[in-house]
């Protein structure tokens, strides 16, 4: 997504004020109560109760929910990343439904994961080679040439594919169409992973073995990314007897609750541990393709026009826009904003003093740039919860931006060359800046386990910038209000 506009100047602020000034968020110091900038209230500061029940801890009961909200929430990549665009790739995986229908139907297998799985794995590209070797993933369940050759007793000769698909480029390239499909075949007789047939067999077969031994279908399926034995593994430091769901597996283990567990899904490090959802947002898209693909097209169009799924949360259009002051003035009064407070000590949240700096300019105190919607307050207070109970510390982490009105969205982009003129979701009060300063390691860890979950709960959208983690956060983190302080 690139630096926005506010949060360019912020960073930018924030670093000057480091190398001049020592740096308050570096030396601890709690930014100046300015209590005549603005005509806001000042509200009671609210916190987090302890005591009351956490709408988001993962019981059985929501175990589906958490299923659907894990399958929005990590649907991002296969948007941003599918080969021609995400309709294309699902029409080219469509075409393979009555064949896995077929097979599914003799293993006894859901087709709608085979064909997530087809989707996610390949983009529907037969063809589709991991490395030029083929000794990895090839084909369109992106099988692996030991796998297929050991496990799965496919015909694999990878020198002979390698050599055929070389011929297979010249011909391509010299324009020979005849010859190509002469040569695929080929390739097909020595290679089964590049038949559709052979390779769909070949995953019925694996999921069929894995579905045996982890005694869940959900499980095979996440086995065909993690592996039975590195599963069995998580399953075993997970603990309590029987076999968990996936959804349980992932969401009830955390630094601080089955905390092995956790760290052995955390130590894959190859996107192993999301997997599952990956597939389940695969399975959703094809249902969408077939339902509606022009719609389909339109949730795409706001997956790839930022870096985030931020405007999926908030389609420009269907969230109010704050379009100057006067917008932003009202909103406090009505309640719909709410001033974040510079209290440290308290909240977990240190507020940046450069925050809101060119409300000068349009006559305005910076008070009313600093602020959030009720939700994204509370959400924000979570996070921080989320980062100390992950071992993260009691440093506060820094908030470099919030709120801002689109008079001073504009104002940025007049005075600044690399300031965004898009839609900003600063403008909106859903959306903050977290100072990608921590105080070590651990915290750093934890503030990376708690974007990971947050996101996997669909609850915010997220990007990494240079100097901050710009935060978005959907409508449904407003179940967080009723865990504050002096809420009904």
């Amino acid at each position: 997504m690139g630096l926005t506009s506010s949060r360019l100047q912020a960073a930018s602020l924030l670093l000057l004020a480091l190398l001049i000034g020592g740096g308050f968020a570096m030396r601890g110091h709690t930014a100046p109560d300015e209590r005549s900038d603005g005509p806001l209230p000042d509200p009671p500061v609210r916190v987090l109760r302890t005591s009351a029940p956490d709408p988001f801890a993962y019981s059985e009961a929501k175990r589906k929910d958490f299923e659907r909200r894990a399958a929005a929430g990590l649907s991002h990549v296969l948007y941003v990343k599918s080969p021609g665009g995400i309709v294309a790739s699902a029409r080219r995986t469509a075409r393979y439904r009555p064949l896995i229908e077929r097979i599914a139907r003799r293993s006894s297998l859901n087709p709608d994961l085979i064909e997530a799985i087809v989707l996610l794995e390949s983009a529907g590209r037969a063809d589709a080679a991991a490395d030029p070797e083929l000794e990895g993933a090839v084909g369109l369940t992106q099988i692996l040439a030991a796998t297929g050759q050991g496990l799965l007793a496919m015909e694999i000769d990878t020198g002979a594919s390698r050599d055929l698909t070389a011929k297979i480029a010249q011909a391509r390239l010299g324009g020979r169409p005849r010859r190509v499909r002469r040569l695929e075949a080929q390739r097909r007789r020595v290679d089964q992973r590049f038949d559709p047939k052979e390779a769909l067999e070949g995953t019925a077969r694996y999921l069929i073995s894995s579905r045996r031994a982890l005694r869940r279908e959900d499980l095979a399926v996440v086995s065909y990314h993690m592996g039975v034995g590195n599963l069995t593994n998580v399953i075993e430091d997970f603990g309590e007897g029987a076999t968990p769901s996936y959804v349980r597996l992932y969401f009830d283990s955390s630094p601080n609750r089955h905390a092995a567990a956790y760290r052995r899904l955390a130590s894959l490090g190859d996107d192993s541990s999301t997997y599952f959802w990956r597939v389940l947002a695969a399975r959703s898209i094809m249902r969408d393709y077939r339902r509606d693909p022009d719609a389909l097209a339109r949730t795409a169009a706001l997956h790839t026009s930022k870096a985030s799924a931020e405007e999926v949360l908030h389609p420009p259009g269907s969230t109010p826009v704050f379009e100057d002051p006067e917008a932003l003035e009202d909103a406090y009064r009505a309640g719909d904003l709410r001033p974040f407070p510079a209290e440290p000590k308290r909240t977990g949240l240190r507020r940046a003093r450069q925050m809101g700096d060119l409300a000068r300019r349009l006559k305005r105190g910076r008070r009313l740039y600093r602020g959030l919607r009720p939700e994204s307050y509370a959400l924000a207070l979570y996070f921080r919860r989320m980062v100390r109970r992950a071992g993260g510390g009691s440093k506060p982490l820094v908030v470099t931006s919030t709120v801002r009105d689109q008079t001073y969205q504009d104002l940025l982009t007049s005075s600044n060359p690399e300031a965004t003129t898009e839609y900003s979701l600063h403008t909106t009060g859903y959306a903050f800046d977290i100072f990608r300063r921590y105080s070590g390691k651990r915290q750093a860890e934890a503030v990376q386990f708690a974007l990971d979950r947050l996101e996997a709960l669909n609850l915010i959208a997220w990007v990494r910038e240079p100097a901050a983690v710009h935060i978005t956060v959907s409508k449904d983190a407003k179940a967080l209000t009723g865990l504050l302080e002096g809420a009904q």
